[in-house]
Formats: structure tokens, sequence, C-alpha cells
């Protein structure tokens, strides 16, 4: 088994992992759009033996990953029925029982959180999760966290005098749990702001003070992701980002875009100089399998932008709604073809790439 990092061209997932067909209802999961409030009729194991179920899954995620070949692990997101609802629906000042409705970014209606009172960390969320991780791999390690922006455009305020009020005291909880998730072993902290792009100029407004908030006092690599939903379910793409060379204000060190879906004009990336770019090059809105050469081409279109040693290589999205061998010969395939790449880049011929003939998994 590898467990060296690649230095050139690293490979990770943006956060989730397809979990299996025994631990959740995937025909469920996929008829809706991401809960924000709690989704407990998704899972088909008894709450008494939930937590092992998913221990086992993550470890089947986390070996996965390393038979896929990835240098940067993450725990799949097993636990998890949404990117965002195991932490926002965790924190005080929230009514859960009785939530409010808006406006999904597709057009559908979803029940949120109402925010009834001040919105506060009562206690660690996902340290376990990152604690978990850590203990069973030796590679790189990364974690997401809701960003403070869209757990505000996901919850119904009737507390605060204002967006901007809230958004800074989900960015204290928020804060707090990344201080905890460094502290627990991680490497790398992303935080998922995928609605900075579906309401920009509210982003514009208080999208970067409240991240600022978050990371404030933090010592550790940090990420920020920011796509234009899952491929799975958001039907249709923009030609560009309407909010992403703002984010050259910000401190985070890293920031996750896709490209593949999208096709995306990858020039705005020299906006964006002071950061690592987490390019997005698999197409998550088909079970289609990419060829490395079609991965190895699409990070070749960022490279009159960026240069190669700022580039981590990572599907568009997470991949928590594609069917699990689909998920692995992709992830495969991105490997593969970042080492291409690499390949090229070094001056070698033929690339030698970690965990081969491996079988995808059934």
């Amino acid at each position: 088994m590898n467990t060296k990092t690649n230095s050139l061209l690293p490979t990770s997932l943006v956060g989730s992992y397809a979990q299996p067909d025994w631990l959740i209802n995937r025909e469920l999961l996929g008829k809706q759009m991401p809960p924000r409030v709690r989704a407990l009729e998704l899972w088909r194991i008894a709450p008494e033996w939930l937590e092992q179920a998913q221990d086992d899954a993550t470890l089947v995620a986390i070996r996965e990953q390393e038979r896929a070949g990835l240098d940067i692990l993450t725990d799949g997101e097993m636990r998890r029925e949404s990117y965002s609802n195991r932490f926002a629906t965790a924190l005080d000042g929230l009514d859960l029982d009785n939530p409010g409705t808006i406006l999904s970014r597709s057009g559908r209606t979803v029940s949120v959180p109402r925010i009834v009172g001040k919105i506060r960390r009562k206690h660690p969320v996902q340290v376990r999760d990152m604690e978990f991780l850590r203990a069973n791999t030796s590679r790189q390690t990364k974690i997401t966290v809701p960003g403070p922006f869209t757990m505000t455009q996901q919850a119904v305020n009737e507390y605060y005098k204002d967006e901007e009020s809230a958004a800074l005291d989900y960015a204290a909880a928020v804060n707090e749990e990344i201080k905890d998730l460094f502290a627990a072993g991680a490497d790398v902290v992303q935080i998922d702001e995928p609605y900075m792009q579906a309401a920009p100029e509210k982003a514009r407004r208080y999208a970067i003070p409240s991240i600022e908030r978050a990371l404030q006092g933090v010592q550790g690599t940090t990420a920020v992701h920011t796509c234009f939903g899952y491929g799975a379910l958001v039907d249709g793409r923009p030609a560009g980002y309407s909010f992403l060379t703002e984010l050259a204000e910000s401190s985070v060190n890293q920031v996750s875009i896709e490209t593949a879906q999208c096709k995306l004009d990858c020039s705005p990336l020299q906006t964006l100089p002071g950061k690592k770019i987490i390019l997005g090059v698999l197409d998550l809105s088909t079970h289609e399998v990419e060829t490395p050469e079609a991965v190895a081409a699409r990070i070749r279109r960022a490279l009159p932008f960026v240069s190669p040693e700022r580039l981590v290589i990572a599907p568009d999205c997470g991949l928590k709604y594609l069917r699990r061998e689909v998920a692995f010969a992709k992830m495969r395939a991105m490997v593969e073809g970042a080492a291409l790449v690499r390949a090229e880049l070094q001056g070698r011929g033929s690339p030698q790439v970690a965990g081969s003939a491996v079988q995808t998994p059934r």
C-alpha cells in the first residue's frame, strides 16, 4: 500500500463518498433535496446499532480511497444525511421540531431550521469523526464543515436583526469546531459554501466577513468549497462563477471549485494567485466513468492559469449520489489522469500509479 503523498498534483475527494446501500436508503436519498433538518428515515440501521454501522462504513470508505490511490483522505461523510445538517442541527438557538420553509437553489420547497435564539455550539460535533479517520489511515486527512454563509441561507431567521448577524454567530460556532478538528489531527479543514453561487449579491455583502470570523485564530491548512450544487440533483450549469474572485480577499489557503460538468473557463483562476486550487475534474451529473485521458485534459485546461504546484485534483463535488462502483471507478480514473499529467510535468515516460490492479467494489 502506498502511503507517500504526491507533492505534485495530489488527489483528494471534496468531501463525501458513496454510502453503502446497507447503511442508507439510497433510493429515498435520491428522491429529495439534501436535508436541512434531520432525516432519520434515511438510515436502514436501528438507532442502537447505527454508530457501529457508520464506523464500519467509514472504514470501507477509507480503504476504498486508499485502494484507488488518493493522497488526501476524508471519512466519506458516512455519518451524514447531507453535507450540512449533521453540524447545523447540533447548534443551540434553532427550532428543529417546528421547521420553516425556503425555496432551494433548484426552486423546490424544503424544510429548514428556524432561528429562534442565539446560535451557539453546544459541544463538539464532528471531532470523533476526525479522530476515527486519523486513527485509521496514515495518509493526509481532510474533513469538511458547513460554512456560516450557507447555513444562514438554509434557515429562517426569526431572532437576529439581520442575516449578517446570524452568519457571524454561525461563524463563531464553526470557528470553535475547526480548532477542535485540527487538534484532533486534521491536515486540512474545508468550509463548504455552495450558496455563495446561489446568492452572490448577499455573498458580496457578508460571505467574506463570516468566513474570516470562522477562521479567526485558526492554525492549519484551510479550504473553502463552492459549487453549483450536486450534479445529480441540480440541472444545468452557468458559464462561470458569480462569486469566486472575491475569495482572493479571504485568508483561506485553498479554494475548491468545479470545472468538469460546467466546462469552466479557467482563466478567472488567475485572480486567486495566493491560493491553492482544488480543481474539480470529475463530472458528477453522469454515471459514465471518465477515461484517465479525459481527466488529464481537464487538468491541462487549468495549467495556463495556475502553476501545477498550486493544484490539488478532486471531483467537482461530493460523490454521495453516485453508485458505489461508479464512485470508485471515477476516483481511480482521477488518480490515473493526475499521474499522466504528473509524468508529463516531471519529464517521465509511463506514469507509476499507486494501487494498481485494484478491483472495483460491488
